[in-house]
């Protein structure tokens, strides 16, 4: 995985470097009870801070290689949506536990799937 600083001392910059390595999103706030009306994901690396009960966030447009990563550090667990027409574990949601983070990746243009584990 590339690491900003050295692609940013390569020469490379900045607005090339977020292409290269993603962006990230912090502080962020879970909304809405549905893949219509919850927080849609606009960074590759998201720390969602607040999550009120039975709210959640939608992972980006599907596109095959995509990588998305989403922590958990709120006080409810947080229910993941894919975007209109893609499927995520098979399903229409998946959820992160309190306290837990997970990797979303596009294996196609229609089907995400999830890596998830304890933060420690």
């Amino acid at each position: 995985m590339p690491i900003p600083s050295r692609v940013l001392g390569s020469g490379i910059n900045s607005l090339s470097t977020v292409s290269i390595c993603g962006d990230g999103g912090d502080d962020l706030v879970a909304v809405g009870t549905s893949a219509g009306d919850a927080l849609q994901l606009v960074y590759v690396y998201n720390s969602v801070d607040t999550t009120p009960p039975n709210t959640g966030v939608k992972l980006p447009t599907t596109e095959m290689g995509a990588t998305v990563m989403i922590a958990n550090s709120g006080a409810h667990t947080l229910t993941v949506y894919p975007p209109t027409g893609s499927t995520l574990n098979g399903g229409s949601s998946a959820n992160i536990a309190v306290n837990h983070a997970s990797i979303f990746f596009a294996v196609s243009n229609s089907a995400w799937y999830s890596l998830n584990g304890e933060r420690v």
